[in-house]
């Protein structure tokens, strides 16, 4: 026995209804697909966008930077070997002897070095943090700087060793005879001349990312929230009585 005037399923309102059937009052209208609700109610959460990884840019990034750094070790090999104080040596008879017994150029070659390593370090800080502002940095530029100098130390230190004097001592004797003078090779007397490079990146990135880098807004405060952030009906509370007769 069926119900008068029961409402129809709606589980089963999509069903064509049987020839010579008496319609039901009480049915809703069918709704056609144009008039569906294309976003979502009011009030329910939509399911949150889809974002890309960004693990492979980042990897760009911080490559990129270290095959600058790369190219700028190439540069600052030239500069040291081109700079860098020769050590003059002497030939006498079967012995090979200082020129200059007193002389400070070994230090000097490690002065120049840590001088050049200095410009380098700021000048790819400089150029990263400019290229890199708009999209606020990241962890791959301070690392590219840190890897790419350190590489970029020990390829000028190698290269410029070889661009400068030989270090065969024995063929350069024989070469200019006794009683001639001829240079020795440059060196790094301390290694850890190759950390200046990638300390003074560090160093320069961090102060031009505190002063010029990019920030993000501050969230409004607790006061300025708009009713109903919170909650249905919460406004902005009204002054106390004693604090408006004292306004």
């Amino acid at each position: 026995m069926t119900v008068p005037n029961t409402p129809p399923d709606p589980a089963h309102a999509d069903v064509e209804a049987e020839p010579g059937a008496v319609p039901d009052p009480f049915a809703p209208p069918p709704v056609s697909d144009e008039e569906l609700p294309t976003e979502p109610p009011e009030g329910l959460l939509a399911a949150p966008p889809v974002v890309e990884h960004p693990l492979p840019a980042e990897l760009r990034i911080g490559a990129g930077v270290v095959v600058v750094c790369l190219l700028v070790g190439l540069v600052m090999a030239g500069l040291w070997a081109w700079l860098a104080p020769k050590v003059p040596l002497l030939v006498d008879g079967d012995r090979i002897l200082y020129a200059d017994p007193e002389g400070e150029q070994r230090a000097g070659a490690d002065g120049v070095f840590v001088l050049i390593a200095l410009g380098a370090g700021f000048l790819t800080a400089l150029g990263a943090f400019l290229v890199t502002r708009k999209r606020g940095g990241g962890i791959a530029v301070a690392l590219g700087l840190a890897v790419g100098g350190l590489l970029g130390s020990i390829g000028a230190w190698r290269l410029g060793r070889w661009l400068g004097p030989s270090d065969n001592l024995i063929g350069e004797a024989r070469r200019v005879g006794n009683g001639g003078h001829f240079d020795a090779s440059i060196d790094l007397g301390a290694l850890g001349a190759l950390l200046v490079w990638p300390m003074a990146a560090m160093v320069v990135l961090l102060a031009l990312s505190a002063a010029f880098g990019k920030r993000e807004e501050d969230p409004p405060p607790y006061w300025g929230t708009p009713a109903g952030s919170y909650g249905a009906g919460v406004g902005p509370v009204d002054a106390a009585p004693e604090d408006r007769a004292q306004s």
